[in-house]
């Protein structure tokens, strides 16, 4: 099946320019469409260069937390009609729970596939969310998988499952795969280069203000356009705090990234009649969750953006 882009992404393209994607709109591995979803442009023209033509790389999307990685491989999916089997990773994952394993049904033990096992056979999308969390040795196993090799599965009578066609590897992660060099993400690991050595490399930052106001306009139409360019506003100052530098270092532990920043909005409206009712989804959003000296830098630097906006209560 040919998807126009243009038509479907909704971003700007030559007229007629398609790709390919698949004709079985009802599979229920498609991620749910939404159709209110922002693509940006440099983003979509990566995701869709390595789904188009992997060449045997597996394809790494690296970024801050919050910032659309996922986000990006699930709403192209769901626009192409490619299935997706998604894993969240953490440090005890083994390779063995992506495979498969002995499993007991109806009473009965039986082999049950794994998410690898099904996208290798199936023709799907394996996306590994948070991949710099898993312990290096467990991911070599994936190598070869990557570069189009078989899946031996000796737990299931020796069962060969060579890659479908249509079979890709996602990965993202907080980290680039080397470590997280400022300490802002508990539990990233240093990958095997060898490992990482398979992956083509995209980056997926917050977007620029210009696009996060558009994206959200669509997540919380009924605020004024004026509140919503001051979110943005704070949003980019805790983040740079949050960032920090080799230097200077991390002045915040807690970000507001493009999900809370959604959040944000969208708690507003439904507080509208709480008093500031701003500062008071702010908190609900995100700084009840942070340090009472973090929660009243952040609470300040919301006051300093907004101004008399912010209203005359006090949020101590």
């Amino acid at each position: 099946m040919k998807v126009i882009v243009k038509d479907s992404f909704n971003i700007e393209a030559p007229e007629g320019f398609a790709v390919e994607g698949l004709d079985d709109p009802n599979n229920p591995h498609i991620p749910r469409r939404n159709d209110d979803y922002v693509f940006r442009r440099e983003h979509l023209r990566d995701i869709l260069a390595y789904l188009q033509a992997p060449a045997g790389d597996g394809l790494y999307i690296t970024g801050p937390t919050g910032s659309g990685k996922t986000s990006l491989v699930l709403q192209t999916a769901a626009r192409l009609n490619w299935p997706v089997q998604q894993v969240t990773c953490h440090g005890r994952l083994e390779l063995g729970q992506l495979i498969g394993q002995f499993q007991l049904v109806n009473g009965n033990m039986e082999y049950v596939h794994g998410p690898l096992s099904m996208a290798v056979r199936d023709g799907h999308i394996l996306v590994l969310n948070e991949i710099d969390l898993v312990e290096p040795s467990e991911l070599a196993g994936l190598n070869d998988i990557i570069e189009g090799q078989p899946l031996v599965i000796p737990e299931n009578s020796g069962e060969v499952i060579h890659p479908h066609p249509k079979f890709r590897l996602v990965a993202t992660g907080n980290s680039a795969g080397s470590g997280d060099r400022l300490g802002v993400y508990q539990g990233v690991l240093r990958q095997n280069l060898a490992f990482l050595d398979r992956f083509r490399i995209m980056e997926v930052g917050y977007p620029e203000p210009d696009e996060e106001a558009k994206v959200l306009e669509k997540a919380a139409p009924v605020l004024p356009e004026q509140i919503r360019q001051k979110m943005i506003q704070v949003a980019g100052e805790i983040r740079r705090l949050f960032i920090g530098t080799p230097d200077g270092g991390q002045e915040l532990s807690v970000t507001l990234s493009t999900r809370t920043l959604i959040r944000w909005a969208q708690l507003t409206v439904a507080f509208r009649r709480a008093p500031n009712a701003v500062a008071y989804a702010l908190e609900r959003a995100l700084t009840l969750r942070a340090e009472p000296e973090e929660r009243e830098a952040i609470h300040r630097i919301a006051a300093d953006a907004f101004g008399d906006i912010w209203g005359e209560e006090d949020d101590e």
